[in-house]
């Protein structure tokens, strides 16, 4: 595996991304990994280094460059009451769609100058707050954007200007949405109306509920882990890119 943290320029300065892909075989389709709430982590390398392991340019971006290089967070980040969670808090609050899009284009056109990464179809995934990012990176960039998952996005039905259910019908590529049965960002009838939604979207992907598992089932260190779970959300993620990163 090779691997390099870089720093990629956006219209906002400097994102430093964590790059990493396979050391023989390339080029390889190009994955955006779209971090959750608490942030950068050893726990987000090892998924990518996973997800690279199987043939994937997988850049993890540190979305929340804009507040400063001091935005990674320990372990106390998922404490309630912590001054970790209070200062990641301070940050997620201010975090919005719009500036976000222009970040996923702004890789787009860095990975377009990595010999290493393939031209053509990109793929998006996103946990927790990056769900949203995700879809709206499919409906932005609908020419690159050939797959994108939400894997438990938070509060993707809303009445606000951007709200991610405003993606399903403009997204092009496949969509794949994870919810997990229980998940006060995502409560059961928002997911029913999404459900809806989706349906009418015309969207050839699928929406999926986890059942049994709680928000923030797929990572490791989280109280909530639940193996077979995260192994399916892996089983539908690999598939969804072998089919439409190919």
């Amino acid at each position: 595996m090779i691997e390099k943290i870089v720093d990629i320029e956006t219209r906002a300065g400097a994102m430093e991304t964590f790059t990493c892909r396979p050391e023989r075989g390339g080029p390889f389709p190009p994955v955006l990994f779209l971090m959750d709430a608490p942030g950068i982590r050893e726990e987000l390398y090892q998924m990518a280094r996973r997800l690279a392991s199987v043939g994937y340019f997988v850049l993890l971006p540190n979305l929340y460059y804009r507040a400063g290089r001091e935005t990674k967070y320990g372990p106390d980040v998922l404490e309630k009451g912590s001054a970790e969670q209070a200062a990641m808090r301070a940050v997620r609050t201010r975090m919005t769609i719009p500036p976000v899009m222009e970040d996923v284009g702004d890789m787009l056109a860095w990975l377009d100058g990595q010999a290493d990464a393939a031209p053509g179809p990109v793929g998006t995934h996103g946990y927790c707050m990056s769900g949203p990012y995700s879809l709206a990176a499919a409906a932005r960039y609908p020419d690159r954007v050939a797959a994108a998952a939400s894997f438990y996005g938070t509060w993707l039905v809303s009445d606000a200007e951007e709200s991610p259910h405003l993606s399903l019908g403009k997204a092009r590529g496949e969509l794949y949405i994870a919810c997990a049965e229980h998940d006060d960002l995502a409560p059961p009838d928002m997911v029913a109306e999404l459900r809806t939604l989706f349906d009418a979207s015309g969207n050839g992907g699928e929406m999926e509920i986890y059942p049994g598992v709680h928000h923030g089932f797929a990572f490791p260190e989280r109280w909530c882990y639940d193996v077979p779970a995260a192994e399916r959300h892996w089983e539908r993620l690999l598939a969804l890119y072998r089919r439409r990163l190919a």
